[in-house]
């Protein structure tokens, strides 16, 4: 582990059951990376997203936050998450769940917060309605507001693309541009490669569970992208 590896993933091995979603991943992400972790469905991109999150634990080998198991309340207080609706309540107001997630990291004074999400992911109109009553493009935008909420020095963003319009991926991209240049860490699970290209400084592939790449993005795979997915996704045949 160097100095500025800021996660460890060793020999991690994750089962449901007799199915192996995820098989002996040795990965490092240095602090301040922007990773783009790409592969087919089902190559196990979510179950290692949520992993590093600490919302399910390897079945084998370990993951660790500056040599630390990722367990403590004080280490999962460091990570912002977008994923499959995690987090968002439905029963809540748009207001309400940032109002919700402010008082369980404890924000002071969190309304001039609110307010300024809402705004920046034009929820700012329905803020007072439920968000049963969202379409899947809002219920994202109000988890890019949640997962950016805290200012976290981690950010796990599963399929964050996923519905937006042409405004909200902007604003998006625009956030995770802002991440990088503040040194904060992220890794971007994604089907859209162009996008997480033109944002990522490394990139990683998974093909059926494994790790078939690792290294950083370039010219060239900037190049053909769809090229380079191609051949590390076929790996197997």
């Amino acid at each position: 582990m160097s100095a500025q590896t800021l996660i460890t993933v060793r020999g991690v091995w994750k089962f449901f059951g007799d199915f192996a979603a995820l098989r002996d991943i040795d990965l490092e992400v240095d602090r301040g990376a922007t990773l783009a972790l790409l592969g087919r469905n089902g190559a196990g991109k979510t179950t290692l997203l949520r992993m590093l999150a600490a919302l399910s634990k390897p079945s084998r080998g370990s993951i660790t936050l500056e040599g630390g198991e990722l367990r403590s309340e004080a280490q999962r207080r460091r990570i912002g998450v977008i994923g499959h609706g995690i987090w968002i309540y439905d029963d809540l107001t748009a207001a309400e769940n940032l109002e919700f997630f402010a008082s369980l990291y404890a924000i002071p004074d969190p309304q001039p917060r609110i307010d300024q999400w809402l705004e920046a992911t034009g929820l700012a109109r329905v803020r007072n309605s439920r968000t049963r009553e969202f379409s899947r493009g809002m219920r994202q935008r109000l988890a890019i507001a949640r997962a950016f909420f805290h200012e976290p020095e981690i950010l796990l963003l599963d399929e964050p693309f996923t519905a937006l319009d042409d405004r909200a991926a902007a604003l998006l991209a625009g956030l995770i541009e802002k991440a990088h240049g503040e040194e904060r860490t992220v890794l971007i699970s994604t089907h859209q490669l162009r996008e997480a290209l033109a944002l990522a400084t490394d990139v990683a592939v998974l093909d059926r569970g494994r790790l078939a790449f690792r290294g950083p993005n370039t010219a060239e795979l900037r190049a053909a992208p769809e090229d380079f997915y191609r051949r590390h996704t076929e790996i197997n045949g």
